[in-house]
C-alpha cells in the first residue's frame, strides 16, 4: 500500500501543477448509470472522478445525471444543466444517437462539450462545431483500425455485423474502408438486442472466413456467449468496445484469443498510465476499462484547460483545450484540425492473468492515425 500511496501523491502533484490559476468552472456530466449499457457510463464516470479526485481542485465541480441510454432523457438533462445549473461544459454521453440528440444544441448554446466516448461522424466533418472536442477518438477508428488487422491477417472473407444506429453504421464504415477482402454479408442488429439466434445461422451459413462484430455492451456479451455455444468456430475480431475490461468478465473464456483494436491498453509503457491503472484498481477494486481511461483523460484535459485560461473567455480556454498539454494515459495525444485526436491503435488479444481474463497488446495497426472526415470540417 506504501507503493500505491506514493504513485496517487507523485500524480496529484502532477496534476496539480497546471491548475494554479484555475477559475471556477461547473461541469455537467450526462452518462448511462442504469439499464443496460450502464457499465459504460459507471467507467466513464469514475475514471473522470478518479482525475477529479487527484487534482483537489476546489474550483471545480461537477453535476452527475442517468441518462438511462434514452434521447429524450438526456435531452432534458443538457436543458436542465445548461439553464438551471449554469453549467459551463457538458460531457460523459456514451451512445451516438445520445451525442446527436445533445450535442448540436449544447454548442449552439456556447457551451463547450468534451466527448468521453460517443464521436459519430457527423460531428467530425460538416457537422463539426468550435465547442465540441472528442477526446476519444472519431466512431469509426477503432473499427478502421480491424479492418486493416483482417486484411494484414490474410483474412478475405469477413461477415460483418453491427447495430443499427450512427455508431453501428460508422463502425461498419470504418472496417470497409481499410479492409481490403470480400463482405461475406452485413447484418444491422437492434440497437439493445440480446438473442443473436438468427445472425449466428447467417454467418454459419455464409462461408465467412471471419466474423467482424461491434456490439458494445449487453450485447456483445450475449454474442460472445452464445456464438461460443453454437461451435460455429470461425474467427471474431472486434473493436475493443466488444472486449473491453468491463466485458470480459461476463463473457468468460469465450472470449479467450479473441482480437480487438484499441487505442488504449492498461500494458501501455508510460509512467502516465502506470499510476492510472494502479490508483483506479485501488480506488474501485477493478481494473480499468477503455471507457475508464477515456474519463480520466477527459478530466485532465479539462484540469489543464482550467490551469492556462478562464473559461468565461471562451476564446482563451478554447484554445487551451486544442492545445491539449496534458499526460494522457495514451502516451502521445495531439487534436486534429476537427478536434478528434490523432493517435496510435493497437491491436489486441484477450488472455488470462491468472484467473483474470484481459487485454494485451499483440501489434499497433495504424500509426498517427487521423479521422476520415476531417477534410469536411470548417469552423
Amino acid at each position: 500500500m506504501k507503493g500505491t500511496k506514493t504513485t496517487i501523491a507523485a500524480l496529484a502533484a502532477l496534476l496539480m501543477a497546471g491548475t494554479a490559476h484555475a477559475e471556477p468552472l461547473k461541469v455537467g456530466m450526462i452518462t448511462t448509470l442504469s439499464g443496460g449499457g450502464a457499465g459504460l457510463g459507471i467507467d466513464a464516470r469514475d475514471g473522470f472522478m478518479l482525475a477529479v479526485k487527484q487534482a483537489n481542485n476546489p474550483d471545480l465541480t461537477v453535476v452527475i445525471e442517468d441518462d438511462q441510454r434514452k434521447p429524450d432523457v438526456a435531452v432534458q438533462l443538457a436543458d436542465k444543466m445548461i439553464q438551471q445549473e449554469k453549467v459551463d461544459v457538458l460531457t460523459g454521453i456514451i451512445w451516438s444517437n445520445l451525442a446527436m440528440a445533445v450535442v448540436p444544441s449544447a454548442v449552439a448554446q456556447n457551451k463547450f462539450y468534451l466527448s468521453v466516448n460517443a464521436a459519430p461522424s457527423q460531428l467530425a466533418g460538416k457537422g463539426c462545431n468550435k465547442n465540441y472536442f472528442s477526446v476519444s477518438y472519431q466512431n469509426d477508428n477503432l473499427h478502421e483500425a480491424a479492418g486493416g488487422y483482417a486484411t494484414s491477417a490474410g483474412y478475405g472473407k469477413t461477415f460483418v455485423m453491427a447495430p443499427n444506429y450512427p455508431a453501428g453504421k460508422d463502425s461498419i464504415s470504418g472496417f470497409k474502408r481499410f479492409y481490403l477482402g470480400d463482405v461475406a454479408g452485413e447484418v444491422y442488429t437492434k440497437l439493445g438486442q440480446t438473442d443473436y439466434a438468427a445472425e449466428i445461422a447467417q454467418i454459419r451459413a455464409s462461408g465467412a472466413d471471419s466474423v467482424f462484430f461491434f456490439l458494445p455492451g449487453g450485447m456483445g456479451i450475449a454474442f460472445m456467449k452464445q456464438y461460443a455455444q453454437s461451435g460455429v468456430g470461425i474467427p471474431l475480431i472486434g473493436p475493443a468496445f466488444s472486449l473491453d475490461q468491463g466485458i470480459l468478465g461476463a463473457v468468460g473464456d469465450a472470449a479467450l484469443g479473441i482480437k480487438n483494436t484499441s487505442n488504449w491498453s492498461k500494458d501501455i509503457d508510460n509512467a502516465t498510465n502506470k499510476a492510472f491503472v494502479e490508483t483506479f484498481q485501488a480506488e474501485y477494486g477493478r481494473l480499468p476499462s477503455l471507457y475508464a481511461s477515456y474519463g480520466f483523460d477527459t478530466a485532465n484535459l479539462l484540469l489543464s484547460a482550467m490551469g492556462k485560461a478562464d473559461v468565461k473567455d471562451q476564446d482563451a480556454f478554447r484554445d487551451a483545450l486544442r492545445a491539449a498539454d496534458f499526460n494522457s494515459v495514451r502516451g502521445k495525444f495531439i487534436f486534429g484540425a476537427n478536434q478528434h485526436p490523432i493517435q496510435d491503435i493497437y491491436v489486441r488479444e484477450v488472455i488470462k492473468e491468472g484467473d483474470v481474463l484481459t487485454n494485451k497488446i499483440v501489434g499497433t495497426a495504424l500509426i498517427d492515425h487521423a479521422d476520415a472526415y476531417a477534410s469536411e470540417c470548417v469552423m
